[in-house]
């Protein structure tokens, strides 16, 4: 299967494209949700637990990609572990997520747009969840769309480029607001330190999955790394510590930079902390900047990550064969990156408040896969103990048995009755609709895989 891709990204493009995809916007939109909910300490501890868990995740999911470097990551390490029905649970539930995301970032571009060119929208197209739809709000989101499928269309390398420009912008950006934080910020701001008790705590940190998903989109595309599979491994943690720091950098900087009423007041806390911060709303500005490059780079990337899980379902037999097809001069899964392009397109025709629904119960999915890749990387231990694993890890029962706790902790979290519970009946009912879908797949899948046919055919 690997055969179809050609290896053109090198070490540096995968480490951009798994902290563009964890970066994304979430840092400009939701630091004030965290501190107003969490306080400064609470929204450090949430997000260095949350960073434990997903390093202990990351470290299963390091081992594997060494060891198995095929395209669709998570799919395949199941599958070698459990078959194809454990495997295809897995790559439905991460798929659920990276889908979230792409339409989430599809509705945050216009957002953004509005925040630094305010714009008076035109042609009233509906009304849903309360939030009216005009056509030129949804445009902005549907025709950055089409770029982006434009450009993974034609080959992985020239978005692999585009990813690390952007990515690099973004972490310019964040440390020029720490700078103006440690020179201009006020120390007293961070009173009070926690905010709403453990419940406060606990709310930032089921954010915690879909802000850092995309470390595992470099499994995704393993076999496209010109790179030694140990180097793929070590890369991935370095991706998954480094985006830990920023965030918590985030929240020292937006917290020191604006005081309760100014937090209160504001609707992009981190962009005005910027700008109180270096006394110029110009700055404030240039801060949105990053955040558009944020946008770009996580939607870049689960167009990337979420064409090859598309692939690899189709080249397993999982789901129909049209999702598999590689263009031949451009090696890329054209049909997946089409598809993916088509639900972003859409996507801004909803609105702002039905893709908030749709984020939050894509969490879920992103946290089973996360579990069962967790518990396949315990079995292959015990079933392929001769296994090659170039990217070895030291007390392995431990790590494993620390990402399967977590990994059943954070589904509880989105469970009724905690304060950070998926919302009834929408939520759930997104939910139970993705899951429904996957079981229709599921029982009209192919009767043979592209490999069987072109086993076939040889």
């Amino acid at each position: 299967m690997n055969k179809d891709f050609s290896k053109t990204m090198s070490t540096s493009d995968i480490l951009f494209l798994a902290m563009g995809a964890m970066l994304g916007w979430g840092w400009v939109v939701l630091s004030g949700e965290w501190i107003a909910t969490a306080g400064f300490l609470g929204s450090i501890i949430a997000f260095i637990v949350g960073g434990l868990f997903i390093i202990f995740i990351g470290l299963t999911y390091a081992e594997l990609a060494a060891a198995i470097p095929e395209t669709g990551g998570g799919l395949v390490f199941v599958l070698r572990a459990f078959g194809k029905k454990a495997a295809f649970a897995a790559a439905w539930g991460v798929l659920f997520g990276y889908v979230s995301v792409i339409t989430f970032e599809a509705v945050a571009l216009p957002t953004v747009i509005d925040y630094i060119i305010p714009v008076d929208h035109k042609l009233y197209l509906w009304t849903l969840g309360g939030w009216d739809v005009y056509l030129t709000w949804v445009l902005i989101g549907s025709v950055g769309a089409i770029v982006l499928t434009v450009l993974n269309y034609f080959g992985i390398k020239p978005a692999a480029i585009f990813q690390s420009v952007f990515t690099v912008a973004i972490v310019l950006v964040g440390a020029l607001l720490v700078f103006g934080a440690v020179k201009n910020g006020d120390m007293a701001n961070v009173q009070p330190l926690f905010r709403e008790g453990i419940g406060g705590t606990m709310s930032v940190l089921v954010m915690i999955p879909f802000l850092f998903v995309g470390f595992d989109v470099i499994p995704q595309v393993a076999s496209e790394v010109k790179a030694p599979p140990k180097i793929i491994g070590r890369i991935l943690i370095i991706s998954i510590v480094s985006s830990v720091v920023f965030y918590l950098l985030i929240v020292f900087g937006v917290s020191v930079g604006l005081n309760e009423s100014q937090l209160t007041l504001s609707s992009l806390a981190t962009a005005d902390a910027m700008a109180n911060l270096f006394g110029s709303q110009w700055f404030g500005t240039l801060l949105v900047l990053g955040g558009v490059a944020g946008i770009v780079t996580s939607w870049n990337a689960f167009i990337i990550g979420g064409s090859r899980i598309l692939y690899a379902m189709s080249a397993h037999g999982m789901i129909p064969k049209w999702f598999g097809y590689i263009h031949p001069k451009y090696k890329t899964p054209t049909h997946a990156i089409v598809f993916l392009g088509i639900l972003a397109f859409v996507a801004p025709f909803l609105g702002r408040p039905a893709l908030v629904w749709i984020v939050n119960a894509g969490g879920i999915g992103i946290v089973f896969g996360y579990l069962l890749v967790s518990i396949a990387f315990l079995r292959l231990r015990k079933l392929e103990p001769d296994l090659s694993r170039p990217y070895k890890i030291r007390s392995y029962r431990f790590v494993g048995v620390m990402a399967i706790l977590l990994s059943i902790l954070f589904i509880c979290f989105y469970l009724p009755g905690m304060p950070s519970a998926l919302v009834w009946p929408v939520e759930w009912l997104i939910v139970g609709v993705w899951s429904l879908i996957g079981l229709s797949l599921w029982f009209i899948r192919p009767k043979e895989s592209i490999e069987g046919v072109l086993a076939n055919v040889e």
